[in-house]
């Protein structure tokens, strides 16, 4: 069968930027095309399956050159795959999406095109730059700074000057002196109002505001670099009171997730909410134990237990598994009480119609045994990793209680970013690094090697447990008050 390329607009870097219909398009991609522009949390959700072929580009630097990013369109989508093509911003706004669309339209291939926020209102927007105003300008113009190798602007300033409305240059950084030139011999007040938006929506955003004719030499001091625009207008002197993305209080801060992959996104949200740049670097994945015959017993006689105790969602994942595989459901647990060892592991119950009886109120395996210890009267069954903590299992021992301790899921330190990621470790490019169990420490350590030099990061760790883990290794730590995600967003934001 003949295949199809999506055009899809990936917008300016903010991963909540993109469509939910280019994110639809995006998870259903067999093969994924994409730019540099594209930014690391978009790209993050490209499905695992997907073949991506990087093709960027930037300014006098082609590593693929379009005529040739045109014909790998074409050659993939002939050969049947489903192809997302991802462009940053909107790819019809200076992305030569029509240019590629025109080679898959002569070479008979279904293609479609999924609009995308462009950075010439999002970057103004997040830079607290409202592109239009009632008291500053009727009209907004999008212009293009960038010139053929070689080429002058084919700007016309004059006919730009007179429309007074606000002036966006996209790609215009290396051609900013001859664009404030060609304004101010045009006409244009030089006390006019200008800034510069770099990296605009991404949490490395820097605003360099200057009046027309001081904007070259500002964003000289600045190091100001593309990818940044400029814009132009008195829409841009109310910058400094409605800057609230700069504002944020995690805005420039880079941040490591270290959650498994299907645990990470509430995590990485809350972070990303309050500004903070997230890389999710998955150190640990957890597989069920399968087959399980120790848990297939125990569950062909769960009424023998008064308590099911559970240490985490994969555990609640994988005893939920295995009971529907016997042809069973939550009828088979009777009068059995439930325990978990924090609120995620609760939420984990709640999504099969099941509540935890028992939580404790420091939420560790120290402190769910001691609360197990003295809530139980008869036999426990626990339910948890093949390299569960023994505090759990000591207090409840110590206790004299009767208990079943049956490993259903084990735990895979690996990643194969390994390298990527030391470098970047010791380096300093991280501010924080979390860690949700000491099982995200362990991978993390085995990811990059116990050798590696750990000083240069603070560990966010979500309890004692944990953060006796990351000590071992030499990493500073800072323990959340509680054990929880929002616990731990908050300890990030002080």
């Amino acid at each position: 069968m003949p295949g199809k390329v999506t055009l899809v607009g990936a917008g300016p870097g903010d991963s909540g930027l993109l469509t939910v219909k280019g994110l639809r398009a995006l998870e259903q991609a067999e093969v994924v095309v994409y730019d540099r522009l594209v930014s690391p949390a978009v790209l993050e959700l490209i499905p695992s399956a997907a073949r991506r072929i990087d093709v960027g580009k930037e300014a006098s630097h082609h590593p693929v050159p379009q005529d040739r990013i045109n014909q790998i369109l074409l050659e993939e989508a002939q050969a049947g795959h489903n192809v997302v093509r991802l462009k940053g911003g909107d790819p019809f706004v200076f992305g030569r999406g029509g240019e590629e669309l025109e080679t898959l339209a002569r070479g008979g291939v279904e293609f479609a095109e999924v609009p995308g926020v462009t950075s010439a209102i999002a970057a103004a927007a997040y830079g607290g730059i409202p592109v239009t105003h009632r008291d500053y300008a009727s009209s907004l113009h999008i212009v293009t700074g960038h010139a053929r190798e070689g080429a002058e602007l084919d700007i016309d300033f004059e006919a730009l000057v007179r429309t007074r409305g606000t002036l966006v240059f996209l790609m215009g950084v290396t051609a900013l002196p001859a664009i404030v030139k060609g304004l101010l011999e045009a006409g244009m007040n030089p006390d006019t109002p200008a800034a510069m938006v770099e990296r605009g929506t991404l949490p490395g955003q820097r605003r360099c505001g200057a009046s027309l004719k001081a904007l070259p030499e500002r964003a000289a001091e600045m190091g100001i670099r593309s990818p940044a625009l400029i814009i132009v207008g008195g829409v841009c002197a109310l910058a400094e009171e409605l800057c609230w993305f700069e504002r944020l209080p995690l805005h420039g801060k880079r941040i490591l997730v270290t959650r498994p992959r299907e645990r990470a996104g509430t995590l990485s949200e809350k972070l990303r909410a309050l500004g903070a740049e997230v890389t999710e670097f998955p150190c640990i994945r957890t597989e069920p134990v399968s087959p399980c015959p120790a848990m297939e017993d125990t569950l062909g006689r769960l009424l023998e237990y008064e308590w099911l105790g559970f240490t985490s969602a994969a555990g609640v994942d994988a005893f939920w598994t295995c009971l529907r595989a016997l042809g069973k459901d939550a009828r088979a647990l009777g009068g059995v009480k439930l325990a978990a060892i924090g609120p995620a592991t609760g939420k984990a119950l709640e999504a099969h119609g099941l509540t935890a009886d028992l939580i404790p109120e420091v939420y560790d395996a120290a402190h769910m045994g001691a609360a197990l210890a003295k809530a139980a009267k008869g036999k426990i069954l626990l339910l948890r990793a093949e390299e569960g903590s023994p505090a759990l299992t000591d207090a409840l021992a110590e206790a004299g209680i009767v208990f079943d301790d049956v490993p259903v899921y084990r735990t895979i330190y690996d990643n194969p970013r390994s390298a990527e990621l030391r470098k970047a470790l010791e380096s300093g490019e991280f501010d924080f690094v979390t860690f949700t169990s000491a099982s995200t420490v362990k991978g993390l350590v085995s990811a990059v090697g116990a050798e590696a030099d750990f000083s240069r990061i603070v560990g966010l760790c979500i309890g004692e447990q944990t953060a006796g883990e990351a000590r071992k290794h030499g990493i500073p730590v800072k323990i959340a008050e509680k054990a929880t995600i929002d616990a731990l967003v908050e300890l990030a934001a002080k």
